[in-house]
């Protein structure tokens, strides 16, 4: 069973930063890619960021320039840094991880970004 340990999250001033981690259990080699999604109040999930194995990256639109992913393969841990956050930013943020067929999905975690 894959489990997906987020942490980060908080409530943080318009223009701050904050940096969420992704633990893994189990080699994140194995997961062809990683990434988090978020949840804002009344809209759809969307991705927010990925990774894929070879390290490959993809942003969203909204947060190219302000958000950066990234991984440590010796930790099995992906992390997210959101800098010059905004208020639309607020949402809860899932680390997802990706084999085959299948996408995991961690708990979640709550930003809140006060204007």
């Amino acid at each position: 069973q894959v489990q997906l340990v987020e942490s980060g999250g908080g409530l943080v001033q318009a223009g701050g930063s904050l940096r969420f981690s992704c633990a893994a259990s189990g080699n994140i080699f194995s997961f062809k890619a990683m990434g988090w999604y978020r949840q804002a109040p009344g809209k759809q999930r969307e991705l927010v960021a990925s990774i894929t194995s070879g390290g490959t990256t993809n942003y969203a639109d909204s947060v190219k320039g302000r958000f950066t992913i990234s991984r440590d393969n010796a930790k099995n841990t992906v992390y997210l840094q959101m800098n010059s956050l905004k208020p639309e930013d607020t949402a809860v943020y899932y680390c997802t991880a990706d084999r085959p067929g299948v996408r995991y999905w961690g708990k979640g975690t709550l930003v809140t970004v006060s204007s």
